[in-house]
């Protein structure tokens, strides 16, 4: 078979896997809490008892770390996992607000796409299964090519676990035709709800640009520094304790020691008492050169997870046979110190410091050289330093006086147990936290009121005037006071077809309006305005009266004359509103008969309103006054009636 037929094997195995784990996760969505607690459960019992042969597959196929380590590794995944998502709320309502009355409901992404390395194979393989069945996810997984065996083997066990447990099959589901194209098409799969992608940098950012929700893990180039006042002994013990942890293969191991320069000399003899070789610096030059590919300044896969003494040999440096850790004493950063980068195998860079100050600036150096948002180590007793140093440093994990390798993943600090750690925006990670179910879930979140709106609707009278006729009786009287005749322009030509309706007049027109009445009747400026005696020793009860208000109220006292003059209704009519009922005959035969009806010079609204609840109408004509709030409810229950007539 071509390479070109296992890379088509491969994307059409991701295409199928994907789509048969996203029609069983719709069946798994609807389990209860304690149907998916009891599948979790089995299945880290299950990994928990296969630990070790589980491990020893690792080791054989790969070549990487040392099966007591994997063990260990596989515990975490199987058994401190579990533990610390024992009770986690993630089917149905998983937290109430009363206080804020907001319910938050769990909803699980659909089909998790995980990618699985050759470095900590089986470990990360449990880890990723039971965070997102936790969140009832269905999971792919794409194990790396150098580790499809033991992988396969993992997920074995725990999908027989989970079935057994009630799961419905093809819940877990493992490629066995790994490529990278393949890789490459299960990230992109449109059923794909999120990727947990742990690899290299190169598989990292191509998660990123797939197009789907992911958590990736950056380079971890740890430092680790020791503070003048450390117990010296101990750390030096914890910092050999994570660099040889399954010889160096997760990520998260110090890969240099910065030391003040006031104990540097306790701290270097320190490390020989506890099986560190310090390498020359022919030797460092040399073991450089392997260390690193030039090409991509990634570390040489033959050293990584390989013993110390194994290493030394593959460059012909001799040492001794309980060498744990090879020690470069550097005075740079950068690529040309390559034993200053990631090598992910027993090998230290050694550097020393002034004072904390100087240590937050070389550690900072170091991270930006390949491990930014990481991790990193302090051993210190001075709570001060602690502090300033964890809040300056660019990692997301500070490790206090233990290793980098058991903080960073939960097991030495109480921090959440996990294999994928986030780096945060300055390593190109979508968040800093410990990566567990609560990521692989969203939250729907149901809120009820808790503070008033303002309902910005549209009064009924409104929406009626928009209907109402383009010329208004105010819209009349504005024009006969201007000399305009009705339906024409300023200028005489007619009005626009398309003229909108129901215009408010202008403010300027409508002054004028009330000036040349209050100049015909002789009425001075502000009359009707004088201050009620005794008044000016009371305290205001409301605010002074606007400019409309004094316009109203002098047009008012202009027509008062003329309203008394007005045909009397019946008791309790508004001098306004006249009857539609014929005038009585005269009994005077020499004098003209009434009108039938009189046009009215001034109404405001409390005139519409007697009119509205008397059932009569208001007679209108081209220079009669209308406030408008009479016109506005005027139009809207049709009480004015125009006429062209001015008597």
């Amino acid at each position: 078979m071509t390479l070109r037929d296992r890379d088509l094997v491969s994307v059409q195995e991701a295409r199928e896997l994907v789509a048969r784990a996203a029609d069983v996760q719709k069946k798994f969505a609807a389990f209860s809490q304690e149907q998916v607690d009891a599948i979790v459960e089995a299945m880290a019992q299950a990994s928990m008892a296969e630990s070790e042969r589980l491990a020893r597959l690792a080791v054989e196929e790969t070549g990487y770390g040392n099966v007591p380590d994997k063990m260990l590794k596989n515990k975490l995944s199987a058994e401190e996992v579990p533990r610390a998502i024992r009770g986690m709320k993630t089917v149905g309502i998983i937290r109430e607000d009363r206080e804020k009355k907001i319910l938050e409901v769990a909803t699980p992404v659909g089909v998790v796409a995980a990618i699985i390395p050759c470095t900590n194979p089986t470990s990360t393989a449990i880890y990723k299964t039971i965070i997102s069945l936790k969140a009832r996810n269905a999971i792919v997984l794409s194990p790396h090519p150098s580790a499809v065996r033991c992988i396969k083997e993992t997920v074995d066990v725990l999908a027989r676990a989970a079935q057994k447990a009630g799961a419905p099959e093809g819940l877990i589901l493992c490629m066995e035709h790994a490529t990278l194209q393949g890789t490459q098409e299960l990230m992109r799969e449109r059923q794909v709800g999120v990727i947990l992608a742990t690899g290299g940098t190169g598989l990292v950012r191509s998660a990123y640009s797939s197009g789907k929700p992911a958590f990736g893990v950056g380079p971890g180039n740890v430092p680790a520094y020791i503070e003048r006042s450390a117990n010296v002994a101990k750390a030096v013990a914890d910092v050999f304790a994570g660099k040889t942890f399954d010889y160096g293969t997760i990520c998260s191991s110090e890969q240099s020691i910065v030391a003040d320069e006031a104990i540097k000399d306790q701290v270097l003899a320190e490390c020989a008492k506890q099986g560190a070789y310090f390498l020359t610096p022919e030797e460092i030059v040399k073991l450089g050169e392997l260390v690193i590919v030039p090409s991509t300044h990634t570390p040489n896969p033959k050293i990584v997870g390989r013993p110390a003494t194994m290493i030394a040999e593959m460059v012909g440096i001799k040492v001794p046979p309980t060498t744990r850790v090879l020690i470069a004493k550097l005075d740079g950063v950068g690529r040309e110190h390559p034993l200053s980068a990631e090598k992910l195998s027993p090998i230290l860079a050694f550097y020393s410091v002034a004072d904390t100050a100087a240590a937050i600036e070389l550690c900072t150096r170091l991270l930006r050289f390949g491990g930014l948002g990481h991790t990193i180590a302090i051993h210190s007793q001075s709570d001060a330093a602690v502090r300033q140093f964890g809040s300056e440093v660019p990692a997301f994990r500070v490790c206090v006086n233990t290793s980098a390798v058991h903080g960073s993943v939960g097991y030495s600090t109480n921090l959440f147990p996990a294999m994928t750690l986030g780096c945060g925006a300055l390593g190109g990670n979508i968040t800093s936290d410990n990566i567990g179910p609560q990521h692989l879930m969203n939250v729907k979140r149901i809120a009820w009121e808790s503070r008033a709106i303002d309902h910005r609707t549209i009064p009924a009278e409104r929406r009626l005037e928009r209907e109402a006729p383009a010329t208004k009786p105010v819209q009349i009287a504005a024009a006969a006071s201007a000399g305009v005749a009705p339906g024409s322009t300023a200028g005489g030509h007619p009005a626009q077809a398309s003229a909108p309706q129901g215009v408010s007049l202008e403010r300027a027109m409508i002054a004028k309006v009330v000036e040349q009445v209050m100049t015909a009747e002789g009425i001075p400026r502000g009359a009707g305005l004088h201050t009620p005696v005794g008044a000016q020793h009371a305290a205001p009860a409301t605010p002074p009266p606007s400019p409309a208000e004094i316009a109203a109220t002098a047009v008012a006292a202009a027509f008062e004359k003329k309203r008394s003059a007005l045909p009397v209704v019946a008791p309790g009519s508004s001098p306004a509103a006249v009857c539609a009922a014929p005038p009585q005959p005269s009994t005077q035969s020499s004098q003209p008969p009434a009108p039938a009806f009189e046009v009215v010079p001034f109404v405001s609204e409390n005139d519409v309103r007697a009119a509205i609840n008397q059932g009569k109408k208001i007679f209108v004509g081209p220079k009669t006054i209308i406030t408008p709030s009479a016109r506005d409810l005027g139009l809207a229950y049709e009480v004015f009636v125009e006429t062209t007539s001015e008597s």
